[in-house]
């Protein structure tokens, strides 16, 4: 839930694709490295008319194309197949490299869990973003400060996140990462510096819209839900 009005802003405002036509060269990529938030991705993608929205009741079903980390080549609008944490970024720097190389105009936004970014690989990605200048590169950091057994700051504190981003050659902002209208001001004022990459850090709540799931990461993992759960959950949608 941290990741819907990123993943809405992206889809609406910023990036450039055909639904009919998802392999379209021209296009935008967006990655989403943290691939255990896919139902966010497939929601928009659904809503977009990447494939029919009866899709998503086949939601990890067997004779269905969504699984619980997307997988690119079998469903329509992902580009790579993620889960795996710590992959999307070096992905996407690849691709914005491809596409220099190439001389396309097309972009490349990369959405990372924060707990994700303890993994090394995205900072030698960065360090790679920032010495091929990829302005074509943007990365929106999903800053809900859980992961999925505790807070960020106690298992691996990422603070001065900010600074951290900065000192490896990104222009950085920060934003709400739930305000839509912020969000929209941040991604129409991308690439924030010539010859940079950007980082926009995300400030979001775990959980974003369920009070009772708000902030606690034993629902990071949570497969099992009472009938109080359930009746919790549709009294909380039908408040939206």
């Amino acid at each position: 839930m941290s990741l819907v009005e990123i993943l809405r802003v992206l889809f609406d405002s910023f990036l450039k694709y055909r639904p009919s036509e998802p392999g379209w060269e021209e296009r935008d990529r967006c990655i989403l490295s943290k691939g255990h938030g896919c139902l966010a991705l497939y929601a928009l993608l659904a809503d977009k008319g990447f494939f029919p929205t009866e899709a998503l009741d086949q939601f990890c079903g067997s004779d269905g194309i969504l699984g619980g980390h997307p997988e690119s080549g079998k469903v329509p609008g992902v580009e790579a197949s993620t889960g795996a944490l710590g992959h999307g970024l070096p992905i996407g720097v690849g691709m914005a490299l491809a596409g220099r190389i190439r001389s396309k105009r097309y972009r490349v936004t990369v959405v990372t869990g924060d707990g994700e970014i303890n993994e090394g690989s995205n900072w030698e990605a960065a360090m790679s973003a920032a010495k091929h200048r990829l302005e074509n590169l943007s990365v929106f950091i999903d800053y809900n400060k859980l992961q999925s057994y505790g807070s960020t700051k106690e298992v691996c504190d990422l603070e001065p996140l900010a600074d951290k981003w900065e000192s490896f050659g990104f222009s950085v902002r920060e934003v709400n990462g739930h305000d839509v209208d912020l969000l929209e001001s941040c991604v129409n004022d991308l690439p924030f510096e010539a010859n940079k990459p950007s980082a926009v850090i995300c400030h979001t709540v775990k959980g974003k819209g369920f009070e009772f799931a708000e902030g606690r990461p034993e629902w990071h993992h949570k497969s099992r839900f009472s009938a109080e759960d359930i009746s919790r959950i549709y009294a909380a949608l039908e408040d939206q």
